[in-house]
């Protein structure tokens, strides 16, 4: 590595990222129309995972039986969840001054945008998407959908369709682009 190489590595290490790997469920694909049913935020150092948050979310709008059937979250299990404006605040203090990472970002963050929106507070922060860097750092597999992505990396995927789940196989799959040292990130 020459000294330019060094000093950007040196760089890092000072100016430490905090990465915030979010997935979230919802009542449909329309962000400012559907709801949030479900988040899990992850923390993560850019070595490891620092800290967890996982709740069901009442949308305050009936679930679609097709959605119930995809992801199993029904309207009885979230009647009695936080609504986003009780969470909103948890939501802020853990992803404030991070990078909001997610697979397939532009969904989940227009979601958390819109829901934000809709309490009145303006929600903008940087993003990554781990199905663009997994493209840079994985180049020539068939499907980079979570799922098949997952499988062909050997990275097992527990309560598949649900926030917390699905975050942690994206934050294992972080730490494997971040391994490759291939990603922008490292630019």
């Amino acid at each position: 590595m020459d000294k330019f190489g060094h000093y950007c590595k040196r760089i890092r290490k000072i100016q430490k990222v905090i990465y915030s790997i979010i997935d979230i469920e919802t009542t449909g694909g329309r962000p400012g129309l559907d709801r949030i049913t479900e988040i899990a935020i992850i923390l993560h150092d850019g070595e490891k995972v620092i800290e967890t948050f996982s709740t069901l979310v009442n949308p305050e709008c009936s679930i679609p039986y097709s959605i119930t059937d995809f992801t199993g979250i029904s309207d009885d299990m979230v009647s009695n969840a936080p609504k986003f404006f009780e969470i909103a605040q948890r939501i802020l203090s853990m992803t404030q001054n991070t990078t909001f990472v997610a697979h397939n970002v532009t969904f989940d963050y227009n979601f958390v945008k819109a829901a934000f929106k809709n309490i009145g507070v303006p929600y903008h922060t940087t993003k990554l998407c781990t199905v663009r860097l997994s493209r840079k750092a994985f180049p020539g597999l068939a499907s980079y959908s979570l799922g098949n992505l997952c499988d062909s990396l050997g990275i097992r995927i527990e309560n598949r369709h649900r926030a917390l789940g699905d975050a942690k196989a994206t934050a294992i799959l972080f730490n494997k682009i971040l391994a490759k040292n291939t990603s922008p990130l490292f630019a």
